[in-house]
């Protein structure tokens, strides 16, 4: 019997071990369910290994198949810091589009290009930051004061715009296969995060439930819906505890209130700012535990390596480490790093895409879109046969006043020089001399400009700001206070010069500006017979601005944001209360308001028109209005609906932007647009951060720009409005 035995037990042994072995590689089953792949290959790492994995720069793990990888990518309005890519308008440039299906395909583009580059980048084995699938895009926070070098990054300050537009970006970036993620977005900064710069370490953000829940938090929530799978912690504090640390945001309104089920992670050495700045923690071992046990998944920076000591202490459990560790490992697995090739198609994007073509255009329809004109004396559209033509100023040549921050290179710039020397006819002159710098008072030059502009038929001179003066901290190297810019005004030296330009010259003079914030402009104003606002508009931003000065395209770009009259208007900067501020809450008259844009067209409202002007609670409801263009030139008009709350509520938004659509007229062409109203549309939100809807009156408007006297002094389309009232 014993001769038996010794073959059955070996039998018996091979069997078993066949099984653990097929056990092992559960997670290189792409036919599992995720959740068992993700436990499965997490059963067989060390405590060390895990947390590795769990910083933004991680090493390879080669015995379980893990290929180092680095979680910082970004892609704001293009991919960025990787090499040649198509580089869009920047965000506050996309915002001003006021057109999210445009929006979706910019995403849609940049992730293309960003697997594309993944995909040449993986090939030859290289795994380097900002050479990654995960984005740390979009910046969703508000832009709710002019001073604050990253409001370029953002989609303006108005929730519901960025929510809208957020979302679209979201969405195009993330890809609709119901397996694989093309990319993955990260909405940031999550929340109340927008200066001051110099600060951001170590200042606590005191916010009210009113204004978290009506103004900080709803393109959050709405990203979250769109199902992006990451969210940054900012690296303020809120109401006293530091973002990345915040058990209210992080636990009780993103995981639970709002289900999301992404990652969460840090803002760079925002983790360490925990006990360095906001002095919450005593130490980098407790900050690392208090961190991870309020949510944060992924610290980007080093601190989580004190986290294997923490856990030696007792600060935080191996539960609590696999957990967090899980989220990650699910997302790298939704971009098919565990399985063969063949089964991902966003493994076969051709490198052929990365500025392509097709995606060069698509930035210059970004870009012609994105343009405001703010002035217009009849001096535009320009024709393109003049005699001579001169362009002037610190910025007709600039790469940087078409760029931003976080941009990509290209090797195909247009410059707004170039642009406009490309669509002038033959026979005519261009003559160009910067005439001044960006930035500096002049050094005793002899005057070579005026000259030219009085022998000129037009003077195009381009003003503004660049990345040297705004930006985030460190950045802006001409700032000093960490990029964010306390004089809200242009330069002097560039007003001095436009002056002068305009002194016993009688021909027309054309300014476009380039920047991302609202700046004071009434010098400009006063003195440009036309006033092109071009924001960063990406590579192919200088055809883009031909294009409108020579009336190719008519102007539709929207103002995202409030330009102030002065500095004297906006509150003290870190004061994150929203009395006084934005659009929504601001009761002083602005240069310029939001949803302001004049057009070569000449738009009209009439005839509105309501379904029902007395309202149940729960009831939706359709209100249109008709619009016509009266002008001589085709154009498109943003029909932006607005509600006010007539109820009494002190803390109600004076308006509140709840709908628009861009329509395109031909001259004497009319259109109907309706819109539906939703319940949730009349909802104010309450001293609490509650929804209510209000008893009562409610002014719903259909206008081109905020509803107000001053839109239609600077040529607005004249608002049409319905009352209703709330049972």
């Amino acid at each position: 019997m014993k001769r038996y035995l010794y073959p059955t037990l070996f039998l018996c042994l091979l069997s078993v071990e066949m099984t653990f072995c097929q056990n092992r590689t559960n997670y290189l089953n792409p036919s599992l369910p995720l959740n068992i792949r993700v436990n499965n290959l997490i059963s067989q790492m060390t405590t060390q290994e895990k947390v590795l994995q769990m910083m933004n720069s991680t090493p390879s793990v080669p015995s379980l198949h893990i290929s180092a990888y680095n979680w910082w990518s970004e892609a704001l309005h293009g991919v960025a810091r990787s090499g040649v890519a198509t580089v869009f308008p920047q965000a506050i440039g996309l915002g001003a589009t006021f057109d999210p299906a445009l929006i979706k395909q910019v995403g849609d583009a940049i992730s293309d290009e960003a697997r594309a580059m993944y995909n040449a980048a993986a090939a030859e084995g290289y795994h380097l930051q900002y050479g990654g699938l995960i984005f740390w895009s979009p910046n969703i926070n508000i832009f709710r004061d002019p001073r604050w070098g990253r409001g370029q990054e953002t989609y303006g300050e108005d929730p519901y715009l960025t929510s809208q537009m957020a979302t679209s970006f979201i969405e195009g970036m993330q890809g609709n296969n119901p397996k694989y993620l093309k990319v993955g977005a990260c909405a940031k900064h999550f929340a109340a995060y927008s200066g001051p710069e110099k600060l951001r370490h170590e200042f606590d953000a005191k916010v009210s439930m009113h204004d978290l829940y009506a103004t900080y938090l709803p393109a959050f929530h709405a990203a979250v819906n769109a199902g992006v799978i990451g969210v940054m912690c900012a690296y303020n504090a809120v109401n006293g505890q530091p973002c990345c640390a915040n058990t209210y945001l992080l636990d009780d309104v993103l995981r639970k209130q709002w289900g999301f089920n992404g990652y969460i992670v840090s803002d760079c050495d925002a983790v360490g700012d925990i006990y360095e700045g906001h002095h919450f923690e005593g130490d980098a071992l407790n900050a690392a535990a208090v961190a991870l046990k309020r949510g944060v998944n992924l610290n980007c920076g080093d601190t989580y390596l004190n986290l294997t000591d923490a856990l030696q202490k007792g600060l935080i459990t191996e539960r609590e480490l696999d957990s967090s560790l899980a989220v990650l490992l699910r997302i790298r697995f939704r971009l098919g790093m565990f399985d063969p090739k063949k089964d991902n198609p966003y493994n076969f994007i051709p490198y052929s895409v990365v500025n392509s073509p097709q995606h060069r255009a698509l930035a210059k329809r970004a870009a012609s879109e994105s343009i405001v004109l703010l002035k217009n004396d009849g001096v535009l559209p320009l024709k393109n046969d003049l005699s001579k033509y001169f362009v002037t100023g610190p910025n007709a040549t600039s790469i940087d006043a078409l760029i931003g921050n976080y941009y990509g290179v290209n090797n195909n710039f247009v410059t707004i020089l170039e642009g406009i020397a490309n669509d002038v006819a033959r026979g005519s002159q261009v003559q160009y001399k910067p005439g001044t710098q960006l930035n500096h008072a002049n050094l005793n030059l002899e005057d070579w400009t005026t000259g030219d502009a009085h022998a000129s038929d037009v003077t195009i001179v381009v003003l503004g700001i660049d990345g040297e003066i705004e930006g985030e901290e460190g950045e802006s190297i001409q700032s000093a206070t960490y990029g964010d810019r306390m004089n809200y005004n242009l330069p002097e030296n560039q007003i001095e010069f436009l002056r002068k330009l305009r002194e016993h010259n009688k021909k027309p003079i054309i300014a476009v500006i380039t920047g991302g914030s609202p700046m004071n402009l009434a010098p400009v104003d006063s003195l440009a017979d036309a006033v092109l606002l071009a924001w960063y508009p990406g590579e192919e931003g200088g055809a883009a601005v031909a294009d409108i000065l020579f009336g190719k395209e008519s102007p539709s770009g929207r103002l995202p944001v409030t330009f102030p009259m002065s500095y004297s208007q906006l509150p003290p900067f870190d004061d994150y209360s929203m009395k006084g501020r934005t659009y929504r809450y601001m009761t002083g008259t602005p240069l310029y308001p939001f949803g302001f844009g004049l057009s070569y067209a000449s738009f009209a409202f009439s005839d509105m028109k309501i379904t029902s002007s007395v309202l149940k609670k729960d009831q939706a409801f359709q209100v249109s209005a008709r619009i016509t263009n009266k002008g001589k030139y085709s154009g498109e008009e943003v029909a932006q609906l607005y509600i006010s709350d007539k109820s009494g509520r002190e803390d109600a938004p004076l308006f509140a932007l709840k709908a628009f659509k861009r329509v395109r007229l031909q001259p004497g062409e009319s259109k109907i647009v309706s819109f539906q109203v939703t319940p949730q549309m009349m909802a104010v939100i309450n001293e609490n951060g509650g929804s209510v809807i209000d008893k009562g009156k409610h002014e719903i408007y259909i206008s081109g720009a905020v509803p107000t006297q001053r839109s239609e002094q600077l040529g607005a389309a004249k608002p049409v409005s319905v009352m209703c009232r709330v049972e």
